[in-house]
């Protein structure tokens, strides 16, 4: 491969809990946004070594295996514009607030480069920072694709890396609404609790207090219902599925949660949260911003058949 300088490197030393399992699997579940399909093309193109050497698909990682993946650089074209109806909460020339809806991807992977907010930012501005390169461009934080509500966006590099930078100093404002299992007895509490991939499940997070990072959230009860609780949860730190993990660690998870919920839920497109609140100061002014976006209908709906049923 030439230009390897414009590669970007991943080194990985396995673990033993993921000893047995095939190269392309370990890899897809070392990042969310790789499709499994793009990791396999990767091998085949001989951009997986193990200890040094290339391998196949079905290479099954050992011990203290070394694993380095070089990962081309994404050409320009691949992300195109695609207009979409967008809730845009405020916008001026260094910021984007929208409220995104349930079921929307944020921003591009390798194999999957259509139908995101990103295709739809494209269209509706094309000034977007490109510090996070082509495939996240703009993007700051994110939200999973079935979690609603606020997210900020930059329109250039000045913007990104002073929001960035909030987010680093815990001093973004972000509150979230969820409907969570049972009833919780007390008022309001901090979970805090490292999180880091399960090892007993590689595709999803748990708390675990090896290999991990630090994670608070905080939470208030809002309503309680015969088998649910409503509660606001408030973000000090950010990792994957911070607040789908920390529920379920206390006893309480997410109603409607695929991943880390329980089989018998309510019946939702996802798990109940929505990204509430979003407050930062702004990059350009200085002044503190503060934004608030309604619970989506679906959330509503469900919020009157537990009032219904009390």
């Amino acid at each position: 491969m030439n230009d390897t300088q414009l590669f970007e490197r991943y080194d990985w030393i396995v673990e033993t809990p993921d000893a047995g399992e095939r190269i392309d699997k370990f890899i897809t579940l070392q990042n969310e946004d790789w499709s499994r399909s793009q990791v396999q093309t990767w091998i085949k193109e001989g951009r997986v070594t193990v200890n040094g050497d290339a391998v196949k698909n079905n290479y099954k990682v050992a011990s203290d295996d070394e694993i380095t993946l070089r990962v081309p650089p994404p050409k320009e074209m691949q992300i195109k514009p695609e207009p979409m109806p967008l809730h845009i909460v405020y916008e001026d020339a260094d910021v984007v607030v929208v409220n995104k809806p349930r079921g929307l991807v944020v921003h591009p992977a390798p194999g999957h480069y259509s139908g995101t907010l990103v295709n739809g930012l494209l269209a509706h501005c094309k000034d977007l920072s490109g510090i996070n390169g082509v495939l996240r461009p703009g993007i700051v934080h994110r939200i999973d694709k079935d979690t609603s509500g606020l997210l900020m966006v930059a329109k250039n590099d000045k913007a990104h890396l002073s929001l960035a930078q909030q987010l680093k100093d815990h001093t973004v404002d972000r509150k979230y609404v969820a409907i969570v299992h049972g009833v919780i007895p007390h008022e309001m509490g901090t979970v805090d609790a490292p999180i880091g991939r399960d090892p007993k499940n590689r595709q999803q997070m748990a708390v675990v207090f090896e290999n991990s990072k630090p994670a608070v959230t905080h939470f208030i009860v809002l309503e309680r219902f015969k088998e649910y609780t409503l509660v606001e949860l408030k973000l000090e730190t950010g990792r994957t599925h911070q607040i789908r993990v920390h529920m379920k660690y206390i006893g309480y998870p997410l109603a409607g949660d695929p991943k880390y919920g329980p089989k018998n839920t309510l019946e939702l497109n996802g798990q109940a949260l929505h990204a509430k609140t979003l407050g930062f100061t702004h990059p350009r002014t200085g002044e503190r911003l503060v934004f608030e976006a309604p619970l989506p209908q679906e959330m509503l709906d469900v919020l009157h058949v537990l009032r219904m049923m009390e």
